[in-house]
């Protein structure tokens, strides 16, 4: 089964198997998924988040692991709208709570370029080519707009942890040290 594939059920063992199939993927990125979702979510924990932050600290790349399941292959400059189709496919199990974070975290990018003149300076790379094809910084009417959406403030933290956990070497705690969150949060 392709977790993601339309009309395919979905449970969060599922959604663990993506990470353990692809999650050695780095994606554009120093670190591989795996290692830059830990260190997501251990920047989230860190910060006293909510469990449902933590869980979309660590699951917030999953649509990268579903185009990967589907034989997809990373290309610069093209944007799959990886947050979307992993907020898509968590929706099945997981709570708005969790979801929402990840479905905005691209346009959380998006907002802090707007408004955070040094932002964009301390991009990734992969960050950095990524952000015109997902549209560039907001406009300013596309910036108020964003602040006044559910959510916005847990996308922005998120996309934060989400700019910090790309540091090589690092270790964290192993993704299996969530799953008994992911398990409470996916029983609502």
């Amino acid at each position: 089964m392709t977790p993601g594939a339309p009309g395919d059920p979905v449970a969060l063992d599922d959604v663990c198997a993506l990470f353990e199939r692809h999650g050695h993927d780095r994606y554009d990125e120093v670190v591989t998924q795996m290692d830059h979702a830990r260190q997501c979510a251990a920047l989230a924990r860190r910060d006293g988040a909510s469990d449902a932050l933590v869980a979309a600290a660590l699951l917030h790349d999953v649509g990268h692991l579903v185009d990967l399941a589907r034989g997809g292959a990373h290309v610069p400059g093209v944007d799959l709208r990886h947050e979307v189709v992993g907020a898509d496919l968590l929706a099945a199990v997981l709570p708005p709570s969790v979801t929402e974070p990840i479905r905005m975290h691209v346009e959380a990018k998006r907002y802090l370029c707007a408004v955070d003149p040094t932002y964009a300076a301390g991009l990734s790379a992969g960050s950095q080519r990524s952000l015109a094809a997902q549209g560039g910084p907001m406009t300013e009417a596309e910036a108020v707009a964003f602040t006044t959406r559910p959510g916005a403030a847990d996308a922005v933290r998120l996309r934060r942890w989400d700019d910090a956990g790309k540091v090589e070497g690092l270790e964290r705690p192993p993704f299996a040290a969530y799953r008994a969150t992911l398990e409470t949060l996916a029983r609502g």
